[in-house]
């Protein structure tokens, strides 16, 4: 039995296999966020012959404050809907499954690209962006939230199979969760339960937005591997109320300031994180990270430490790695 070639079924949600594209951020879309002609192709090209079971689409901004680069995807007014529509059908016209990763930047981004002072949970300088962003008040993180629940009715108006939150490579979600940026002494701030206050409130307004089965995923910075930082213990209690607040797949990452971590290499690396996670929650669980070869990901799931397997670099480098794997294991 091929594991990698398994059909997975969570909710609503029917995957042929096992195989994930994670999102990838490709700078293809126009500068106010629409989806190009460009960009269509690549995803084309990415899922032809439906060898993945699901495609992750790259992070897109919930509301212009929250754009963290010049030709990032946008999902923040109704106006995108149309060509996000033709993105949705140019993947499910190949046989995969497609689901649009929605997101606000935070400090993770520059008064250059969003015309606004940076925001973030605390004042805390981001150390890649070297600014220092406003503290959130009450209001502006009530006004955030209803971005994440408007932008969700747009991925789902738009066709997708589901939507995922984005709380890891140091965005504004993962800053909340982390105690590197997130010194608020509020009702948002100090334990695990209080740094993802935010996270529960998001998924609820996007749970009310989209309707009760729609799938909801969320992208989990599970560790931040760094001193004084987010360790995969509070993951293991975060990732049990995420779950039981509605979310169906948890997509592991790790590492702060973006999905590279220093020292950490191998087929698969971040599977401490995911294996320590399936230990307390029932919903699949993606492993994406430097994994290049069929092998490794039908041993990584025939292990227990993951069901879903993510290939991003390799994908993105060879058109036809997902095709060559799939034929590989048959």
């Amino acid at each position: 039995m091929a594991y990698l070639l398994e059909p997975l079924q969570t909710g609503q949600l029917t995957l042929k296999n096992r195989l994930v594209m994670p999102p990838m951020a490709t700078e293809k879309s126009d500068s106010d966020g629409k989806v190009t002609t460009e960009l269509l192709e690549y995803y084309k090209e990415k899922s032809k012959g439906g060898y993945i079971g699901l495609v992750i689409i790259e992070h897109s901004y919930i509301r212009p404050e929250g754009k963290s680069s010049h030709r990032q995807l946008s999902v923040a007014d109704d106006s995108v809907i149309e060509g996000l529509q033709k993105l949705s059908e140019v993947i499910h016209a190949n046989g995969s499954k497609a689901v649009m990763q929605i997101n606000h930047a935070g400090s993770a981004t520059t008064k250059e690209i969003t015309g606004t002072n940076p925001v973030g949970p605390s004042a805390v300088i981001n150390l890649r962006k070297k600014t220092t962003p406003c503290e959130l008040t009450g209001s502006e993180i009530d006004n955030i939230i209803t971005g994440f629940a408007a932008a969700a009715r747009r991925v789902k108006e738009a066709g997708f199979d589901g939507v995922e939150l984005h709380s890891a490579h140091g965005f504004l979600l993962n800053q909340f969760y982390s105690l590197l940026t997130n010194k608020r002494k509020d009702a948002y701030g100090g334990d695990v339960d209080k740094r993802i206050r935010i996270h529960r409130r998001v998924i609820k307004a996007v749970r009310e937005s989209v309707g009760e089965n729609y799938p909801i995923l969320l992208r989990l910075g599970a560790s931040d591997f760094a001193e004084g930082g987010t360790t995969v213990e509070d993951s293991k209690i975060a990732a049990q109320r995420l779950e039981k607040d509605g979310v169906m797949i948890l997509d592991v990452s790790g590492g702060f300031s973006g999905y590279i971590v220093p020292g950490l290499t191998g087929q698969g690396f971040f599977a401490p994180l995911t294996e320590a996670l399936k230990e307390v929650v029932s919903i699949p669980v993606i492993l994406t990270g430097g994994i290049t070869e069929a092998r490794s990901a039908e041993k990584l799931i025939a292990e227990g430490k993951a069901d879903l397997i993510g290939v991003g670099r390799a994908i993105y480098k060879d058109s036809d790695w997902a095709r060559r794997a799939v034929e590989s294991l048959r």
